[in-house]
């Protein structure tokens, strides 16, 4: 699967754990759960079903006479145990079974449920077209993970009983059902058919699962086992250009697992209003299918490839594997995205997988500076999902990568070869991993986890360098700024390699990436400040702080000019490359600028040339829109979106053209076309010298609104997000307040309800209230992804009865997530009350102050340039 509370532990971070969190453990096992039969009924018109669950029980041991099943909100109608009618009580949540005759061990007994459930709220979903939006697919899907099982059958639901399982359902004669395994059998009554699906490796509750539509069934195949991809009808093209490279994946991670895939099937199933981006069900992955591409978005959207890979491994790590408990979650969630970085070095280059990476690194860090810090391994919650968080997906991630740097790729792949072995089809923990990194390899990764895994928090470092010419010594200094000065608590204890390069010049004196030769040495970074002292024949050109940057970290680089601009220029390393771009715009001036200007001209690598546009629109020189404006014509739609994105926070006349002819004219990406959209909305608001006329802007976002309906409504999206940025516009507010309304395609309504929370900030009291109260009219719908959308447009508000849809929301909805992401948010809001409103005024007149001195400067830096 894709806080205002401060604690002293966390650095003045907020605490992940929330007040209502508590400890969570696997209950105790009555006995070990051999098989689940689901035999159901649907009625789709009146969204409910009916039905039985039968469930064989093998007693671990004797004199049970109780036993508690999880089951919310169903109809309860009768228990047998092997066919003998038993006493039971139902308070809703879970069902208590008062069995006749006490359990024996080892004695098998047989458990059926007859149930039904009308209207569920969670677990199953039915999808139906209606009078605002008459075109929706009728479908029916289920949602597991983590513990919705239970809202669509009786169970013991936790991840570490593990079953067999089969589904016998029936449907109305023109729809499929897919389940997990293999079919065995299909039955046509009448109106109605029946399909029987058996699946006969043990699995988890959460991983059962369900759906029903009127499919295109798309069929290929790995090693003569189906590999099949089910979308609405019309979009079989989508499906074969999203999904068409599974096969492929297969054979990829079942050679670097070491284990070959191990289902008899592998199905994709695309379905509408799925709450999650995919779900790793055994053998059948639901997706949504709002990740099905079109050609135009298959150019630069790699979204869908990095999910479909994600979803796959999980079907080793996950359901081969199956965690023991949600508080390893990060031994799936983590391996899942780290294969999504090996697939993009396997399919595309080591320089692109090195920047998935970072971007990985990225959302982990943001989560860790601005939400909350915590161990990856923590049982203490308020519910399950919450563990879901950047945490368990991207910094397990790059965990997993510094095992593979730690024990190298023979090792590393032996280790994980081990680990899915040994454990196949049973429950693991992240003990377990250790041992088999211990078993394959003799290496004892303890110190890496205790820093990593059952700690929160990563190193900051910040590294100075000189030289000294008489000794031919260069110094680097390795600060630790995490750390507190006077313990030794938050050190991190690492060796770290640091390189020097040597531009080696070819004939024609032109520099190049390919010609640099490190000399490296590995030093023990261990205390909160070290300095390293390296005897070197001759002055490097530049300075490399841990070589293949394979830690997690932050870093801040304090070298001279010359190196930085050598470093952008000639380290082998694109991540290093980006931090010497960083380090530039920090420096700033006219020198600066010129190398990142010629960067991003020169630069091979698009993933460096996108950072260096970010970092250009940091330098505060007018000289940096000469530099970047270029690269609206790169080849690379990676790059024109960046550019697009940097020109946005220069707010000048000149940047508006620039980007408002990409509007009129257009681009080949979708989503460069709605940067731009949002980047003319955000100069616009701006107080320019020569203010474009809002009316001018509103009417071309306007036109945007009116003709580009287009994939995903990406476009239209960002016309919305432009139209935010006005905060003051009366006009702009009408515009989205009307893309609120029930029948505006799904993505877009989302995107505006976000964008309502923007606008609010500028607007008049009157208009203040209309949004308030068109929040608090779509906070009642029921829609977990509409419930995020508000949630997350009432944090970004300035009044206090945010504060109360917000906690009426957290109080009513059943969804675990939108009811934590409110409780952050009430935080958020509470933060934007107090002083902020004096705050904004003190900080636009600053923004003026600035801009008059970046005029001044830019002048300077130009006279001392020609005086030069």
């Amino acid at each position: 699967m894709s806080h205002s509370y401060f604690d002293t532990e966390n650095n003045g971070r907020k605490s992940f754990e929330l007040p209502g969190a508590r400890p969570h453990y696997n209950p105790d096992r009555p006995g070990q759960v051999e098989h689940i039969f689901l035999d159901l009924h649907l009625d789709i018109p009146k969204q409910s079903y009916h039905g039985s669950c039968s469930i064989r029980l093998l007693p671990i041991r004797s004199g049970i006479d109780r036993l508690v099943l999880d089951a919310v909100n169903l109809n309860i109608q009768s228990v047998q145990v092997d066919e003998v009618v038993q006493k039971f009580d139902y308070d809703g949540e879970q069902l208590a079974i008062k069995l006749d005759q006490p359990t024996e061990q080892g004695k098998r007994i047989l458990i059926a449920i007859a149930y039904s459930a009308e209207k569920p709220q969670r677990g199953i979903y039915f999808i139906q077209p209606d009078k605002h939006y008459p075109h929706k697919p009728t479908q029916v899907w289920t949602q597991g993970e983590d513990e919705d099982s239970r809202f669509w059958f009786p169970c013991f639901d936790y991840p570490g009983q593990l079953s067999t399982s089969e589904i016998r359902v029936r449907v109305p004669k023109a729809l499929v059902a897919i389940s997990n395994g293999e079919l065995i059998e299909t039955i046509e009554e009448g109106s109605e058919k029946i399909y029987h699906w058996s699946q006969q490796q043990v699995h988890p509750t959460y991983l059962m699962t369900l759906a029903v539509a009127d499919f295109a069934e798309i069929r290929d195949e790995w090693q003569g086992k189906p590999v099949t991809y089910y979308v609405e009808k019309g979009r079989e093209a989508d499906a074969k250009r999203s999904m068409g490279k599974t096969p492929r994946m297969v054979e990829f991670l079942s050679e670097k697992y070491g284990y070959p895939y191990p289902f008899p099937k592998y199905a994709q199933v695309c379905v509408d209003d799925f709450i999650f981006g995919g779900m790793e069900n055994t053998s059948t992955t639901l997706l949504t299918d709002r990740c099905l591409l079109d050609e135009r978005a298959a150019l630069d959207n790699r979204n869908t490839e990095s999910l479909v890979v994600h979803e796959l491994a999980h079907q080793w790590f996950g359901d081969l594997l199956v965690i023991k408990h949600w508080s390893h979650a990060w031994i799936k969630e983590g391996m899942a995205s780290y294969s999504e970085v090996m697939w993009t070095e396997h399919e595309y280059s080591a320089e692109e997988a090195a920047y998935y990476r970072l971007i990985e690194a990225r959302s982990y860090l943001s989560e860790d500076r601005s939400r909350y810090r915590r161990p990856m391994v923590t049982h203490v919650y308020r519910e399950a999902i919450e563990l879901y968080d950047r945490h368990i997906y991207e910094k397990g991630s790059c965990v997993y990568h510094m095992i593979r740097a730690e024990l190298g790729e023979e090792l590393f792949w032996h280790a994980i070869q081990t680990f899915v072995q040994d454990n196949a089809h049973k429950t693991v923990e992240t003990v377990d991993l250790l041992r088999a990194i211990d078993k394959a390899t003799g290496r004892n990764l303890a110190f890496l986890f205790d820093q990593y895994v059952y700690r929160g928090g990563h190193p900051d470092f910040k590294v100075a360098y000189s030289w000294d010419g008489d000794a031919n010594l260069a110094k680097v200094t390795v600060t630790q700024t995490q750390a507190d000065k006077n313990s030794s608590k938050n050190l991190f204890d690492l060796k770290i390699p640091i390189g020097f390069g040597y531009v080696q010049k070819d004939s024609t004196e032109k520099l190049s990436t390919q010609h640099s030769a490190l000399s490296t040495f590995t030093v023990r970074v261990n205390e909160a400040e070290q300095s390293f002292y390296f005897p070197l024949s001759a002055k490097p050109d530049f300075i490399s702080f841990d070589v293949g940057n394979h830690f997690l970290k932050t870093v801040t680089l304090e070298y001279p000019l010359p190196e930085l601009k050598a470093q952008l220029e000639s380290d082998p390393d694109p991540i290093s490359r980006i931090y010497a771009a960083t380090a530039l715009a920090k420096k700033g001036g006219l020198e600066a600028t010129k190398a990142l200007s010629k960067a991003l001209t020169k630069e091979p690598f698009w993933g460096v040339r996108v950072e260096v546009a970010k970092q250009l629109a940091e330098v505060k020189l007018d000289q940096a829109f000469d530099g970047l404006v270029v690269g609206l014509k790169d080849k690379s739609p990676y790059v024109r979106r960046a550019v697009v994105n940097a020109l946005a926070t220069i707010k000048t006349y000149d940047s508006y053209k620039a980007v408002k002819e990409r509007v009129q004219d257009g681009d080949r990406s979708y989503y460069v076309e709605a940067a731009a959209a949002t980047a003319i909305g955000a100069i616009a608001a701006a107080n320019l010298d020569e203010k474009p006329k809002e009316e001018k802007v509103i009417k071309l976002l306007k036109s945007v609104l009116e003709e580009k309906a287009g994939w995903n409504e990406v476009v239209r999206s960002g016309a919305v997000n432009g139209l935010a940025e006005l905060k003051t516009s009366e006009a702009a507010l009408n515009l989205l307040l009307e893309y609120t309304k029930q029948g505006v395609p799904q993505a877009l309504r989302l995107a505006t309800i976000k964008a309502l929370g923007k606008i609010s900030v500028g607007q008049t009291p009157v208009n203040l209230e209309r949004i308030l109260d068109r929040l608090a009219e779509l906070a009642k719908e029921t829609f977990f992804l509409t419930q995020v959308a508000v949630v997350t447009a009432l944090g970004k508000m300035e009044t206090p009865k945010a504060i109360d849809i917000l906690r009426s929301l957290a109080e009513q909805t059943p969804d675990g997530r939108v009811r934590r992401y409110a409780d952050e948010e009430i935080a958020n809001v509470q933060k934007h009350i107090g002083p902020e409103t004096a705050l904004r005024q003190l900080r636009e007149e600053l923004d003026q102050l600035k801009k008059q001195n970046q005029e001044l400067k830019s002048r300077l830096e130009n006279l001392e340039a020609k005086s030069k």
